[in-house]
């Protein structure tokens, strides 16, 4: 496989951690690896962006089946250019499999230009879609509320 990209970075989401890892050095030679372990708190994602920051780092690639990935996409959004990876297509061969081989993966798939980024909306378009959401929820419990009354009163 080509290099394309000469700093980049893979992460692995989970609820409770990020496992980065990034890919760094000359696109014709082996690239040199770093790799950490982050919390997905705010305090734990604003040192992954200065991480990522340090190491000059241009482009992420995140691979995330729930939700876990839009706290790191808000905060990183604006500091690097970001690929949300469906995980179907970066699925890595079965076998022994790690939190860091996993993000190490994706990097090298980064690295070659071989992801296809999923579509994200810009965030006031994913705000307005929350709100929407949230709506639907209430109106959902006040028709269940009120259904729940109404079957209360006839007995």
């Amino acid at each position: 496989m080509e290099a394309m990209i000469e700093r980049c970075a893979g992460l692995d989401v989970h609820q409770e951690t990020v496992v980065a890892c990034v890919l760094f050095g000359p696109l014709d030679k082996k690239p040199n690896t770093s790799i950490e372990t982050f919390s997905t708190t705010t305090t734990g994602l604003l040192a992954l962006s200065d991480w990522l920051t340090t190491l000059r780092v241009s482009d992420v690639v995140m691979e995330s089946t729930g939700v876990y990935w839009k706290p790191i996409w808000n905060i990183l959004e604006d500091s690097f250019h970001l690929v949300l990876a469906n995980a179907r297509h970066v699925k890595n061969v079965p076998g022994r499999k790690t939190d860091v081989k996993d993000a190490e993966w994706l990097a090298k798939l980064l690295r070659c230009g071989l992801i296809e980024s999923n579509f994200v909306p810009p965030e006031d378009i994913r705000d307005l879609r929350d709100l929407t959401r949230y709506r639907k929820k209430l109106i959902h419990h006040r028709t269940s509320e009120q259904n729940r009354i109404q079957n209360s009163s006839r007995c």
